[in-house]
Order: structure tokens, then C-alpha cells, then sequence
């Protein structure tokens, strides 16, 4: 399973719901890796999307603890376990964990590929993910050219975990 994340230097990705920065580029990254693929996101992170729709020409997953909730155009999962049966029909590589940071935290562990857009610069925040540089069991294996977006500086990162 992949993650797809863009944090700040301090690994921070959200502050009051919403992203701490809107950069064309990364959205077009997270549009081109997961386009045609199944996201898997919380309902939070849903609700905050255009009219708290699911995203377009993909497979969507809720997971949520919320036993009766339903979106139209999406399945939902109410348990890890659930989600992890519900992932059975899907290829590995295709799934992608899109948010938000409780369902990172929860998800981290069955990945073996983060996508990060790390953010040389660092927000004001109340959502984090974890630091991959600090994991051992993860590394960076690919790392783009630094980019500029305005005075805001971000490469994109792939970290995979170690062993696989």
C-alpha cells in the first residue's frame, strides 16, 4: 500500500481542517498518482473535498468509526479489519492512504511506499504525520530537484520501507 502526503519541515500537513498550503504542482502529482486507483481517507479528510464529494475517477474508501455512515459514490470501512477485507479486491500498489492524520497513523504500518511532498518551511499546525526521516524503518529512495512555487521551496520525496 502507498501513502501521499505533503508536509512542512516539521512533518506538520493540517492545521483546522484544512491543508497549511496550496501548491498547483503537488496537487498535480497527487492527481497523477492516483488517478484510476483506490484512496483511502477519513471522513474528515472527505468533508473538507468540493461539496464533501468523493474524488473523481477513483475508487474511494471512508473509513470512519461512524457505523451508519454512507456517501454516495463511496464504500466505507468502520474498523481497520473492515478496510483491510474491503483492500482484498484490490492490487497493493494501487492502493493509496490519502489522509486524514489519525487514518496516516492508523495505515502507516501496512504501507511499504510514502509519496512526500516535504515543504521547506514550516506552518502553523494541529496535524502531523510521522517522521519518516526518524524511522529506521524507512528511507528515501527517489528525490526530485527542488521546486518553487512563489517564495515557497518543496521536492518530492519516496521513502520505502526497508526490507521490502
Amino acid at each position: 500500500m502507498n501513502i501521499i502526503v505533503a508536509a512542512d519541515e516539521n512533518w506538520a500537513i493540517g492545521n483546522k481542517g484544512d491543508l497549511l498550503v496550496r501548491i498547483p504542482s503537488d496537487h498535480k502529482h497527487f492527481r497523477e498518482e492516483t488517478t484510476g486507483k483506490v484512496v483511502v481517507l477519513g471522513r474528515r479528510t472527505l468533508e473538507t473535498f468540493p461539496q464533501g464529494m468523493p474524488l473523481q475517477n477513483r475508487t474511494n474508501i471512508i473509513l470512519t468509526h461512524d457505523p451508519g455512515y454512507r456517501v454516495k459514490g463511496a464504500l466505507t470501512a468502520h474498523s481497520v479489519e473492515e478496510l483491510m477485507k474491503l483492500l482484498q479486491a484490490y492490487d497493493d500498489q494501487d492502493v493509496y492512504v490519502i489522509g486524514g492524520d489519525s487514518v496516516y497513523r492508523q495505515l502507516l504500518p501496512y504501507c511499504n511506499v510514502a509519496h512526500v511532498t516535504r515543504i521547506d518551511r514550516a506552518y502553523e499546525a494541529d496535524a502531523y504525520f510521522p517522521n519518516l526521516d526518524q524511522d529506521p524503518n524507512w528511507e528515501v529512495t527517489a528525490d526530485s530537484d527542488e521546486q518553487t512555487y512563489f517564495d515557497i521551496t518543496y521536492r518530492f520525496l519516496k521513502y520505502e520501507r526497508r526490507g521490502q
